[in-house]
């Protein structure tokens, strides 16, 4: 059986698709998948095994300037590529719009959500087959249910498995410490302050910390909280898959809700994920040496872009006051004691 699967975007998404296409070979030996992502992604559905052929597609880069991209034949020559497989379905994963209508342009027999479970109701009725899968659960088991009720397999009762393998060329004897700084929304950002101190407490336990980045904030604000911590180090630029390897090779990870977070979780490294603004039931990292810290405060989960409370706090956003460093710091410990018993 060969499946188009569309997940466009984003990483977390991507991560949180995983587990179900572990289920799905499992129970099917000889299904095969094609992966429909939004091109910058275009390397990690190939790090699943059951994925055979990646098929790029550039909304991000097209949505500026769609006229353009019909006139370079950027439209036709993808929609070419994708027609060029009969499939013997097409699921959607996502239940957006923008995923719905290239799902519409493949060839063969399309299903996702029915109209009360896609995020989109509009996306619902471009499939041919369409399932109720409720909303108020896991990302992770939302896509685990789709995959069994569109491929006609029983739900396997069992920790989500992501199927993926890294290795590490960083040397087992060095403590390292990977911060994980850098989220989209404002409200999940973790206090630069509390950043700073928690590099200082573990170095002084003897980590070695670093820092990633990603895009030109991301490098100014860990450059920031190095220069205020005076401990930590700046990582060259890393590809995903670089990425995932040097999280795979930490000794432990902290970070905000953010795509990174979750594929720390998703390469079993000990790991703690701050949460403020966004909610742990519904997107919480999930993973066999993972745990998530929720803030405890009034308004939190806002589930809000950008934080609007008006009290006072001692940091901001307020709600992560309830997650000072050294409790963070503690929890890690804890996920890595447990790792080590």
């Amino acid at each position: 059986m060969r499946v188009l699967l569309v997940k466009t975007s984003s990483l977390g998404d991507l991560i949180h698709t995983f587990p179900a296409l572990t289920d799905a070979r499992r129970a099917m030996a000889r299904i095969r998948f094609d992966w429909l992502v939004e091109e910058s992604f275009a390397e990690v559905p190939a790090w699943h095994p059951a994925v055979d052929e990646v098929i790029p597609i550039a909304l991000r880069r097209w949505r500026g300037n769609w006229r353009q991209a019909w006139g370079r034949g950027d439209l036709s020559r993808f929609t070419k590529r994708l027609r060029q497989t009969r499939y013997d379905l097409i699921l959607d994963a996502q239940g957006l719009l923008k995923s719905a209508l290239p799902a519409f342009l493949a060839l063969g027999p399309g299903a996702g959500f029915d109209s009360r479970s896609a995020r989109e109701p509009l996306a619902a009725w471009t499939y041919r087959r369409r399932y109720a899968v409720a909303r108020e659960q896991h990302a992770i088991e939302r896509l685990r249910q789709l995959f069994a009720l569109a491929l006609g397999y029983p739900l396997p009762v069992c920790p989500p498995d992501y199927g993926l393998h890294f290795s590490s060329a960083h040397p087992a004897d060095v403590q390292r410490l990977i911060l994980l700084h850098g989220t989209t929304w404002p409200s999940k950002h973790w206090p630069e302050p509390y950043w700073a101190e928690l590099a200082r407490i573990a170095t002084d336990k003897g980590f070695s910390v670093y820092l990633p980045w990603g895009d030109p904030d991301d490098r100014l604000r860990a450059e920031r909280i190095i220069k205020v911590a005076r401990v930590g180090e700046l990582l060259p630029r890393q590809g995903l898959s670089e990425m995932a390897r040097t999280l795979a090779g930490a000794s432990g990870v902290v970070g905000v809700d953010s795509g990174l977070a979750h594929l720390a979780a998703a390469v079993g490294v000990p790991a703690i994920t701050l949460y403020g603004s966004t909610r742990v039931d519904l997107t919480g990292a999930l993973g066999p040496r993972q745990r998530n810290l929720a803030a405890e405060f009034v308004c939190a989960p806002c589930m809000r872009r950008n934080c609007d409370y008006r009290g006072s706090g001692a940091v901001q956003p307020a709600c992560f006051e309830t997650l000072d460093p050294a409790r963070v710091f503690d929890a890690l410990r804890t996920q890595m004691d447990i790792q080590a018993a």
